[in-house]
């Protein structure tokens, strides 16, 4: 090896935080300067120094790349000051805005108390909906700025050539900004900020720069938010009891006790997402998925995914696949010798499985019994508003910021998900804590919440360019031992859940599963988000679902048509889903042992094992 192929080896070799080089750490494959050549050093030394750059320019911008905001503007820009209709109907509509907002001032300044309004707030937006905000002057403050936030919607859509991200980024980018100005997030502009303090005496002010300055101080020093301590892993959450009879360097997997005195003769494994700890689906014992089902009568086992660190910077999607699903399936085969398996995936892990099980089928291993998708999206092209933050700019941009540290952080994660739902999750927040003084009561959904994981740089950057960017599983280009899978060779039957109210997996997204396969799918949709509609347990107050079986021979439906004429039920989807687990499997018989002892399998320990402890 010549000295400049060890510069610059070097050179693209990570380092520690005592500038040694680490070993084995994934990188992309660099492009050579002529076929057959190698990168000189100077190659590699500026692509070092421009993921550098990139990696530190990411802090400051929250993981956004500068340069695809800037592309989006300039193509919205450029296309608007080339259309003269579109900019005279903007003025039009300001003309007719400001007259409707002259005319609300007028009848106010006439009447005392409460008028009426000039235009109302959507359904969702409950920023403005107490008596103090109807009266002088407050709601002429309001009125302003929803007619200002229509006019921008209006602005920043509907510009002809504009393409549909970049209008997409714009017209989110300008709600932000909005959202960030609106009149409730400021004590002068709240009539109802207002009435606490003087009630108070300014009191409220005082707690609120009190959790203020111990929010600031927990997160700087790396502690979890006010009241999880309320919530121990174990012992009041991810406590069902089991054992841990598997563990590789990526899982363990959890076999859970039985709880009647008989079983069904399939086991059940659920694929939980890694982008969160595996608790989500047994968080306390009243409203826990995993006790629901040894309830029922069915054996349960859980993959536990390890939390990553920079040494599991190399890990990708197969990786995932094979010591995770693949691995569990193994494990199972001695567990519960010559009996398929109920499949169950939530979220990314979802996806995992779903991709596990086009490759088996197409591989003619019949293991899976049933495949039952929560949350989970096959196809990517409707994935909602977080396709807003997928484009090769953006994505090169994340992973130049993955490649530095390997692996993306869960604070990095959370922003992204907290602007989607801005209002919701950033300005109330702020309001109810920092200017109100109250502290939200903690719950085990949002303990969980607040106990995130990291990602792998090269399992990320695999999922978003070969799922998002290009959609690779929907249109058969996704890999699998080197060998593209389809979806359409999976002929198990589908139980697909989706929710409502999901900015991650959007229903009409998750509906598609009936466009990519060729088997009986039972599709249902249930009030609720991304989460709480998942843990929708027996009881849940207010829970009601819609749902419907499309068998093979069947036309495939759209979603329009689907939800017009699906049944709706009251109550938890679970009993549901637990009547189709029972139609699709055996007789009743003897639990099967711990573990596969006889096979000389040691067991890991009680559940719920050691990896979920992980920070």
């Amino acid at each position: 090896m010549t000295v400049r192929d060890k510069l610059a080896e070097t050179l693209l070799m990570p380092k520690d935080d005592r500038g040694r080089v680490k070993s084995g750490s994934y990188q992309p494959e660099m492009p050579a300067e002529v076929e057959g050549d190698e990168p000189s050093a100077v190659t590699m030394m500026g692509d070092r120094i421009d993921r550098s750059l990139h990696a530190y320019a990411a802090r400051f911008t929250a993981g956004l790349s500068p340069a695809a905001m800037a592309e989006a503007y300039l193509d919205w820009a450029t296309h608007l000051v080339a259309s003269p209709g579109k900019q005279a109907q903007l003025i039009e509509k300001a003309t007719r805005k400001s007259i409707r907002l002259a005319h609300h001032l007028g009848v106010c300044a006439m009447q005392a108390g409460t008028t009426e309004r000039c235009i109302d707030p959507l359904p969702q937006d409950r920023r403005f909906v107490g008596d103090a905000w109807q009266k002088w002057p407050y709601s002429l403050m309001y009125q302003s700025f929803l007619l200002q936030q229509q006019w921008w919607h209006n602005a920043t859509t509907g510009v002809r050539g504009v393409t549909k991200q970049h209008e997409n980024v714009i017209e989110f980018a300008s709600r932000q900004i909005l959202d960030m100005m609106s009149p409730s997030n400021f004590l002068l502009t709240n009539p109802e900020l207002l009435q606490h303090t003087v009630a108070e005496g300014g009191m409220n002010l005082v707690r609120g720069t009190q959790n203020l300055l111990e929010d600031w101080e927990r997160d700087r020093s790396g502690k979890k938010p006010v009241g999880v301590e309320a919530f121990e892993i174990g012992r009041n959450i991810a406590a069902t009891p089991g054992k841990v009879i598997y563990r590789n360097r990526l899982i363990e997997l959890i076999q859970y006790f039985p709880t009647t005195e008989l079983v069904r003769p399939e086991p059940v494994l659920i694929v939980p997402a890694w982008i969160m700890k595996y608790y989500i689906l047994d968080l306390s014992p009243e409203n826990s998925l995993v006790k629901f089902l040894t309830d029922q009568g069915f054996t349960v086992f859980m993959i536990s995914w390890k939390n990553p660190d920079q040494n599991d910077r190399d890990l990708g999607m197969e990786d995932y696949r094979k010591l995770g699903v693949m691995a569990a399936f193994e494990v199972l085969n001695t567990v519960v010798p010559d009996q398929p398996v109920h499949a169950v995936g939530y979220c990314l892990g979802g996806t995992l499985l779903s991709i596990a099980a086009a490759a088996m089928a197409r591989d003619g291993d019949e293991r899976v019994k049933s495949m039952t998708i929560m949350a989970a999206q096959t196809d990517f092209t409707e994935a909602g508003e977080l396709m807003l933050f997928i484009n090769e700019s953006q994505l090169t941009f994340l992973e130049d910021m993955m490649w530095e540290q390997g692996f993306l952080d869960t604070k990095q994660m959370a922003g992204t998900f907290q602007l989607l739902r801005s209002n919701d999750l950033i300005w109330s927040r702020m309001i109810h804590q920092y200017m109100l003084g109250e502290r939200s009561g903690m719950n085990d959904l949002m303990a969980w919440n607040a106990d995130g994981t990291r990602m792998p740089f090269r399992m990320h950057s695999e999922y978003l360019r070969k799922l998002f960017l290009d959609n690779d599983l929907a249109e058969g280009r996704y890999k699998a031992d080197g060998k593209p899978v389809a979806l359409t060779d999976i002929r198990t039957p589908i139980f697909a859940v989706s929710t409502t109210h999901d900015h991650v997996a959007p229903w009409r997204s998750v509906f598609k599963i009936h466009l990519l396969t060729e088997t009986e799918v039972t599709f249902v949709l249930t009030t609720g988000g991304h989460n709480a509609g998942i843990v929708s347990e027996p009881g849940h107050t207010g829970r009601s679902f819609q749902v419907k079986t499309h068998l093979s021979a069947d036309h495939q439906p759209d979603p329009d048509t689907w939800i017009a004429a699906a049944p709706r039920k009251d109550g938890s989807w679970w009993l549901e889903w637990s009547a189709w687990l029972k139609e699709r499997s055996g007789d009743l018989t003897q639990p099967p042992t711990m573990g596969a002892a006889k096979a000389g399998d040691a067991l890991f320990g009680d559940a719920p094992g050691v990896y979920v402890l992980q920070q």
